[in-house]
Formats: C-alpha cells, sequence, structure tokens
C-alpha cells in the first residue's frame, strides 16, 4: 500500500534534526521513500491519505526496557522496596504464569503502548515466545528475549533449558520484519559468571542485544561488592561482557570509573526514571552519561514498577527529574529528551538504521500527535511541548511497519475490550493468591 500523510508539522529526529512546519511522508509498503514541504506532494498516486490536521508527524516512541505481560500485577504490591517488592509479591505470582496468561498480558501492553504512541518496546520476561508472538498479532516491532537466572523458570525449568529456549527463539525471528531476537540474563546478583559470559557469547555470535539490570539499587551494589569486591559493572567489565551491544537497563549507581567504562565499551543504557522514582532505587547519572557520549534510550520498565507504560509521561519526568536533582534548569532539555525516545532509543536496541527516524529507507514507524486540544495551544517549540504537555492520549494515530495500527483511538489489529476482559479474569486469581 502507498500511504501519505500530510499536513502536519514534520519532526524528522534525523542527524540534522530537520523540522518541515508543514510537509508530508510519503510511505511504500514498509518504508519511508520521501518527506517534504507540503506544497511538494500535490499529484501524487496513492491508496491512502491520512491528514495530520496540523498536528505533529514524527517517529513513533520507543520503549528501551519493559516487561510487557507484568500488566498482569500493575498495583499488586505498591509502595515497597524493591527485593521485597520482587521477593515477597513479584516472584511468587510469576510462579502461576503460564502461556495463555504472559500472552494475554502482553496484548493489553500492546495495546496501551500503541494509543501512548509506542511503535517499538524492549522486552525482558518469562515465556518470552508468547510476547513475540503478541507484538506480531498486534502489529509492533519488539526487541525479545527469555529472562535468565540460576534458579529455575517457571517456563524452561533448568538453565540449560533456557539456553535451549532461547537458541530456538533466535532461529525463529532472526530474520523477522517486525521482531529482533536478544539475550537477557536478568542482574549480576541473579546469574552466575558462567552465565553471563555464556549469555554474551551467544549475543556476540548472533550480532544480537545483550540485556541485562545494571546497578539498579543500592543492595545490588552492596551484594556484588561483598561477593567480587567489584561494582556490578566492573563485574561485567572482568567478565568481557561489556560491548557496544549491551543495553545496561536502570544503571542507578555508577561511579565516574564505571561510566568510563561504559564510554570505553560502548555500552548503552536504558534509564527508567519512574520506575526508579517509585521504587526508591536513586537517580541514575544520565547527565554525566550524555556528557560522555553514552547512548541513552528511554523506558518504562513493567507496569508493576510504574504502572503505566506512556512515554510521554516518561519523557516528562526524565527532563524534570534531572533538573530538580542538579539544581540545573538547562539540564536534559526538550529535544535531548525527545531524541531519547525516538533514535536514540532506536540506536540503544541496535536498530538506528531501521526505525526511530522519519528518513527514506526507513521502516515506516510513525506518529500522529493531535495538537488541536486546549493543554497544546499555542505550540511555539514542538519538542517543549512533547515533553512538558503531550500524554499519550494526544497521539491520534500509529503507523507500525507501513501499516496502520491505530487511528482514531481505534486499534485495527486487536479487540481491546476483549483483551481486558481476558486481564481482568487472570487477575481475579491473582488477587486471591497475593492475599494468601
Amino acid at each position: 500500500m502507498d500511504l501519505l500523510i500530510k499536513n502536519g508539522m514534520v519532526l524528522t529526529m534525523n542527524k540534522k534534526m530537520e523540522i518541515i512546519d508543514q510537509g508530508f511522508v510519503l510511505i511504500k509498503d514498509d518504508k519511508i521513500t520521501e518527506s517534504g514541504d507540503l506544497k511538494d506532494c500535490s499529484g501524487l498516486n496513492v491508496d491512502r491519505v491520512i491528514d495530520a490536521c496540523g498536528g505533529i508527524i514524527m517517529p513513533g516512541l520507543i520503549n528501551t526496557h519493559t516487561h510487557a505481560s507484568m500488566t498482569l500485577f500493575r498495583g499488586l504490591a505498591d509502595d515497597l522496596p524493591l527485593m521485597e517488592w520482587l521477593e515477597d509479591h513479584i516472584f511468587p505470582a510469576e510462579a502461576g504464569l503460564n502461556k495463555d496468561k504472559v500472552y494475554k498480558g502482553a496484548m493489553l501492553a500492546c495495546a496501551e503502548m500503541i494509543l501512548s504512541g509506542t511503535t517499538c518496546f524492549c522486552d525482558m520476561y518469562l515465556f518470552e515466545d508468547q510476547v513475540a508472538q503478541a507484538a506480531k498479532d498486534a502489529g509492533m516491532r519488539a526487541v525479545v528475549g527469555e529472562v535468565l537466572y540460576d534458579f529455575p523458570s517457571p517456563n524452561y525449568g533448568m538453565l540449560e533449558k533456557g539456553f535451549e529456549y532461547v537458541e530456538n527463539m533466535i532461529e525463529k525471528y532472526m530474520n523477522d520484519p517486525l521482531i529482533t531476537p536478544a539475550v537477557e540474563p536478568h542482574s549480576t546478583y541473579l546469574c552466575a559468571p558462567e552465565l553471563l559470559k555464556r549469555a554474551s557469547d551467544i549475543a556476540n555470535k548472533n550480532n544480537i542485544p545483550l540485556i541485562i539490570h545494571v546497578a539498579e539499587t543500592l543492595n545490588e551494589q552492596g551484594q556484588i561488592k561483598e561477593k567480587y569486591n567489584k561494582t556490578p559493572v566492573q563485574f561485567l567489565n572482568d567478565l568481557g561482557v561489556l560491548s557496544s551491544n549491551l543495553v545496561a537497563c536502570h544503571s542507578v549507581h555508577l561511579s565516574d570509573d564505571d561510566i568510563k567504562l561504559y564510554k570505553k565499551n560502548n555500552v548503552k543504557v536504558a534509564h527508567c526514571p519512574e520506575s526508579n522514582m517509585k521504587l526508591a532505587s536513586g537517580i541514575a547519572p544520565v547527565p554525566e552519561m550524555l556528557k560522555n557520549g553514552i547512548c541513552v534510550g528511554l523506558g518504562t520498565d513493567g507496569c508493576a514498577s510504574n504502572n503505566d507504560l506512556d512515554l510521554f509521561l516518561e519523557m516528562d519526568k526524565t527532563a524534570k527529574l534531572h533538573k530538580v536533582f542538579s539544581l540545573d534548569p538547562e539540564v536534559i532539555n526538550a529535544k535531548t529528551t525527545v531524541k531519547m525516545a525516538t533514535i536514540d532509543g532506536a540506536r540503544t536496541l541496535g536498530l538506528g538504521d531501521i526505525t526511530g527516524s522519519i528518513e527514506p529507507g526507513k521502516r515506516a514507524d510513525i506518529i500522529i500527535v493531535d495538537t488541536k486540544k486546549p493543554h497544546l495551544v499555542p505550540m511555539y517549540n514542538p519538542y517543549s511541548h512533547l515533553v512538558y504537555s503531550v500524554t499519550g492520549s494526544d497521539v491520534a494515530a500509529s503507523i507500525i511497519n507501513g501499516q496502520i495500527v491505530m487511528e482514531n483511538n481505534k486499534i485495527f489489529t486487536m479487540d481491546v475490550n476483549k483483551v481486558m476482559d481476558d486481564v481482568r479474569l487472570i487477575a481475579v486469581d491473582i488477587k486471591a493468591n497475593d492475599l494468601r
């Protein structure tokens, strides 16, 4: 299908950060073929036209770290420290998961993300093949990897079966148009050195992302210090795990030397400020990372530690949190924050040549933000609006891989009411078991 999106401000997010005040984007099949001034698109013969009605046409948002099926646990155990939250509530609840529950939770996550402007997400969870299937059914782009840890998994059982599961997913999705496989050991404190090195070897062999929680809490910092007399980052470095395909999620408690190791090894970071705030994990030194040229993307984390998957809200928190912490109103400005949610998010996941900006040859992952709303008038600076004023409910349309997935709050790839009903039924059992 040839699709023309016209009559809107085009934020390209390309290297020059070009903005076309009144522009268009032309899509053929799954790729962007052209963008330019509105006056230059008259006479184009296309199958479908979407009128942006003066709104913002921009790359879809990229969620660099989440646990999609944790929508099942939204609000289950709020206002608790991370380890208590994880060990006393989340791990026991996850023990009762199966393929069907994970798929239904992931479908709900996809619905929420599509409606709020996210077109690509990176997921770490159990039964991850079901998350990949949900993403494909929803029409979303996703980076997916089964979580690996030393103890038996509710999915694969013992660790050796986990590596077998990972290898099968890599083979299945390596050339998929929407799904990118990844290798995802949980963390330094739940993974032995042998596990981490083997996971890294598999990721390097297949040239795919290696994704892990790193230095999220002081508790983790203390455990690794006591066990290995190193920081988590130094521990990974000495194992040879730090590399350009590593996505270090959270990275809250970093020393200056840790940041230098990230820079030296071109490590990428997924910054999840709302989750870090809610779990009182701390504030990641993102300004220092950016000053050192480290690529940082934004993530929501899962709905049990954030409660929503709205990346526009995550952008707002990112910019404000670092300003109030540093007492510097200029730190992490709006333009930088939007980059973190789009092109830098794509680079974080190794997808910078595929998505994250509006450029000819890239996949057509595009959203339209409706700016004809009282809280978005007037508009002097589009980046400022996107960070400080827009929320996910302002997204009017989502196009992913050239397919119109959502328009006028209607998702075309699923029955959203059924998806919500499915999760409500699952939640009855989860709540009953948690109360026991």
